[in-house]
C-alpha cells in the first residue's frame, strides 16, 4: 500500500471522549520526505562464537537459530557478520588463516586451505539462507602476519606497502587483496554469496588478538588495489566498506582522509563502530554508512527489559538504535556476538544471548533488536515523521512491499495519547508487546475504523517504573499488504475505546515498547 498522508489527531480526535482528545498528540507520515534506505539489522558470530549454536544438541539447536532468523517469531535478522581469519591455528579462539605458510614473497606462489567450517561461520552462514538472508559482511581482523610490518597477525603492525609502511620482504598489497578474494570465492564454492568486504577491523587500536593498524591514507592506499581485484574476479557486487573504527569520533576523521585520498567512490559502505564514541551525527561521507558493532562490554550478565537505564537494559539500546537511525542516518545497525558462555569474558553484556550447559537464555537486548528487525526490512527506507510533543522520538519507514512502519518513544514525564489515521484500506490490525514479562508477545486483535484509523494510544511518561513496546500491523484489503505501524515506547496505557468497532482496550506495563506492525 501506498500511503499518501497520515491524518493529524484532530481529524481523527471527533471521535475520542473529550479527556482523549485534549491528551492526544499528532503523528503525520511524510512519505515523500525521504532519508536513507534501510540494509538491516545483524551481528556476528566471529572468533568460534558459532560452535555456540552449532554445538547444542537438537532441538535447541534449531531452536536458537529460528530465534535469530525467523520473521514472524524470532528476531528476523537480516545482516551476518563474519569475521575473516589471519592466525595461525585454531588455539584460544583464534579464527584460523586460509593461508597458513607464507609463500616467501608477495609474488610467490600461495597454498590456501580451506577447511569447510570457517570457525563455524560458515554453517551458521547456511542456516541463515534457508531464512532467507542475503547480506553477508565478511570483516577481516588483520592481514596475515607474514604481510605485515611486525611479523604476526596480532598487536597491531601495518599492511606492508601502504604509505609509512616499508618492509624489507616488499609491497603486500595485491597478495592481501588476493588472500581476501580467495576468501570470498571459498564461501561461493560453498553456496553463500558474501556482499560486503571490510578488511580492517578497529585499525586504531593495537590488541593482543588479531589486529592491524591504518589511518585513512593507508587505507586509501588498499582500497586502489582491493577495488581493482573485485572486479577482475568476476565480483564487482561486492561491496568494499571501511573501516570499522573503534568509534564515530575516530571513523569521521578516516573518513575525511579517504575522501582527500580519492578512495571514497571505490566504496560501497561506511563502517563504525560505537565503544569509544556514540553516534553523534551523520558521517561526511556520500556512502552508506553501517553502525557495525556495538556492544555492553562492562555490566555483568543481564536479561532486564528496564533497571534505571543500565547500559545493558533492553530498553537502552531500544533508544541508541534510534538514535543510530535519525542522528547517524545509519543504514544497517549490528551488535556484537549473538552468542556467549559463561566463562568467557567475565559473563558480560557483550551477548544477546547467553549459551551455557546445553541451554540458553535471551536477553531484552535480543527483543529490543526484533522490535525493529522483525518489522523494518531490507530495503525500506526511513521517512519523514512529526509528533505533537517534543518528548516522542519517532521514526517512519515504508518497506519495499508497501507497508509502514512507525516508531515512537516517549521520553517525557506525562502520557501522551496517540492517533494514528488515514490508512485506506486497512482492514485489521495485530499487536505484539515486550516488556519486562513478554517478548514480543501476541495480545488481542486491535479495531480499525472504515477509513483505517487506529487510535486509542496513550504512552505514558518515563517516570514510571517499567516500559513497553508495542507494533500494530494493519492489513490493507486493497493491495493484499500490510500497514506497519510500529509504537515504540517509553512506558504505556491504550485507553479504553469510546466505540467497541473503532478501539480494542490494553492495559500495558508502564516503559515498555509495543509494536502495531
Amino acid at each position: 500500500m501506498h500511503l499518501s498522508e497520515l491524518a493529524t489527531i484532530a481529524a481523527a480526535a471527533a471521535s475520542l471522549p473529550l479527556g482523549a482528545r485534549q491528551s492526544a498528540m499528532t503523528l503525520t507520515v511524510n512519505v515523500n520526505q525521504k532519508y536513507q534506505t534501510i540494509d538491516g539489522f545483524g551481528f556476528s558470530e566471529a572468533f568460534q562464537r558459532a560452535y555456540n549454536i552449532y554445538n547444542l544438541a537438537e532441538p535447541k539447536r534449531s531452536q536458537l537459530v529460528d530465534l535469530l532468523f525467523n520473521t514472524t517469531s524470532g528476531a528476523g535478522f537480516s545482516i551476518l557478520r563474519n569475521g575473516i581469519g589471519s592466525s595461525p591455528n585454531s588455539s584460544n579462539d583464534w579464527m584460523n588463516t586460509i593461508l597458513p605458510a607464507s609463500p616467501g614473497s608477495p609474488t610467490g606462489n600461495a597454498s590456501y586451505v580451506w577447511d569447510g567450517k570457517d570457525s563455524g561461520q560458515l554453517w551458521v552462514s547456511q542456516q541463515a539462507l534457508k531464512y532467507g538472508v542475503k547480506t553477508f559482511y565478511a570483516n577481516a581482523w588483520s592481514a596475515p602476519g607474514f604481510m605485515k610490518t611486525n611479523g604476526k597477525d596480532s598487536n597491531g603492525g601495518s599492511l606492508c606497502g601502504v604509505t609509512g609502511a616499508t618492509c624489507t620482504s616488499g609491497d603486500w598489497r595485491q597478495a592481501y587483496a588476493d588472500y581476501l578474494v580467495k576468501y570470498i570465492q571459498f564461501y561461493q564454492q560453498s553456496g553463500v554469496n558474501v556482499t560486503h568486504l571490510g578488511f580492517l577491523n578497529e585499525p586504531d587500536m593495537s590488541t593482543s588478538y588479531a589486529s592491524m593498524l591504518s589511518n585513512g591514507q593507508q587505507s586509501a592506499d588498499f582500497i586502489k588495489v582491493l577495488h581493482p581485484m573485485l572486479q577482475k574476479a568476476g565480483l564487482s557486487h561486492v561491496q568494499i566498506a571501511c573501516c570499522d573504527a573503534t568509534g564515530w569520533k575516530i571513523q569521521t576523521t578516516m573518513t575525511t582522509a579517504l575522501k582527500a585520498a580519492g578512495a571514497e567512490d571505490l566504496l560501497g559502505i561506511i563502517t563504525s563502530h560505537t565503544y569509544t564514541s556514540g553516534i553523534s551525527g551523520t558521517l561526511p561521507t556520500t556512502r552508506k554508512v553501517w553502525e557495525t558493532e556495538c556492544s555492553d562490554l562492562s555490566g555483568g550478565w543481564s536479561t532486564a527489559w528496564y533497571t534505571n537505564g543500565a547500559s545493558g537494559d533492553g530498553y537502552t539500546w531500544a533508544n541508541s538504535i534510534y538514535t543510530g537511525l535519525t542522528s547517524g542516518n545509519v543504514s544497517a545497525y549490528l551488535w556484537w556476538v549473538a552468542t556467549q558462555d559463561k566463562a568467557t569474558n567475565g559473563n558480560k553484556n557483550e551477548k544477546l544471548i547467553l549459551v551455557d550447559g546445553g541451554n540458553y537464555v535471551v536477553s531484552k537486548r535480543f527483543w529490543a533488536f526484533a522490535q525493529y528487525s522483525r518489522t523494518i526490512r531490507p530495503g525500506a527506507v526511513r521517512v519523514g515523521v512529526t509528533a505533537g510533543s517534543t518528548n516522542l522520538k519517532t521514526t517512519a519507514f515504508v518497506n519495499a512491499d508497501g507497508s509502514v512502519v512507525v516508531n515512537v518513544i516517549n521520553t517525557g514525564t506525562a502520557a501522551a495519547g496517540l492517533v494514528v489515521a488515514g490508512i485506506k484500506g486497512a482492514s485489521g490490525a495485530k499487536a505484539w508487546i515486550t516488556d519486562g514479562s513478554n517478548d514480543m508477545a501476541a495480545v488481542g486483535s486491535v479495531a480499525v475504523a472504515a477509513d483505517g484509523t487506529v487510535s486509542g494510544v496513550s504512552v505514558p511518561g518515563r517516570g514510571m517504573p517499567r516500559t513497553t513496546n508495542v507494533d500494530i500491523l494493519a492489513n490493507d484489503a486493497s493491495l493484499g499488504t500490510a500497514n506497519h505501524v510500529v509504537l515504540m515506547h517509553d512506558p504505556g496505557r491504550l485507553h479504553p475505546p469510546a466505540s467497541p468497532r473503532l478501539r480494542t482496550f490494553y492495559e500495558l506495563p508502564e516503559r515498555s515498547m509495543r509494536s502495531f506492525p
